[in-house]
């Protein structure tokens, strides 16, 4: 069950929080992963040791996932190595928290860039080396919208996310013929270095732990067993949704 020996994964922002979680889960699993950075080499390298040290395989390959040419040249260094993608997971992401009449149009295209863009680049790559049976994840957030669910000050990561999984459901129609599965995890509040500094405050973190049933915040790892459900042969006729890992939120 959620066997995944022998599948080569892609995880893209891999080398730390919710994306290591997933990295280090779909290796226990079995998967030989590949942990794509943009400029966390330390970071990056020490995943793929504590994969080896689990007895799995891996290697980190840097990438502006943002930019069409780096994903191009990393996606044929996947090829050269190993001949196929079995698994994409579409992890990499950055949030900043501003009132939406003070976010520069920089900040912006940075933040859709790196949430949105990535996306539907490394799809565009991956479908190409991927045979029937291949699974592609896309990482969204309770913060996708349609659900009830507002913050307030992350207005271009909401349109982020809400688009992620628009193109998850689109994609679901084009790939489904091709064999090829692709759904969304659309995390609540994970404990991760990207929300240490909006969980530090103690008024907002006690506040935001009030609307979790399970009484907790999410680690990278609850995120990481979804993902390994997704990637394997058990999903096989899920395609087109979102898994909403939130401890509950959404049933408040």
């Amino acid at each position: 069950m959620f066997d995944l020996h022998g599948k080569k994964a892609l995880v893209t922002g891999g080398s730390r929080g919710i994306g290591r979680g997933i990295a280090l889960s779909l290796a226990k699993a079995g998967a030989t992963v590949i942990i794509n950075y943009r400029s966390q080499t330390q970071e990056a390298e020490a995943v793929v040791a504590e994969i080896k040290k689990l007895g799995g395989e891996s290697v980190a390959l840097q990438a502006d996932v943002s930019q069409k040419d780096s994903v191009t040249k990393m996606f044929a260094e996947i090829k050269n190595r190993f001949g196929r993608l079995d698994i994409l997971v579409n992890n990499a992401g950055i949030v900043f928290m501003n009132p939406f009449e003070k976010i520069t149009q920089e900040e912006w295209d940075k933040v859709l860039d790196t949430n949105l863009k990535s996306q539907f680049l490394c799809i565009q790559e991956a479908v190409k080396i991927m045979p029937s049976g291949g699974k592609i994840i896309n990482i969204a957030s309770i913060a996708s919208g349609g659900v009830g669910v507002g913050f307030g000050n992350i207005a271009h990561y909401a349109a982020s996310k809400g688009a992620v999984v628009a193109l998850t459901e689109d994609l679901a129609i084009e790939l489904g013929p091709r064999g090829i599965n692709i759904n969304a995890i659309a995390p609540g509040i994970i404990e991760t270095d990207m929300t240490t500094g909006l969980l530090s405050d103690e008024k907002t973190r006690t506040g935001l732990l009030s609307r979790i049933p399970k009484g907790r915040f999410g680690k990278p790892e609850d995120i990481g067993a979804a993902a390994v459900f997704l990637a394997s042969d058990e999903s096989d006729y899920l395609t087109g949704s979102v898994i909403y890992v939130d401890g509950g939120w959404l049933a408040e």
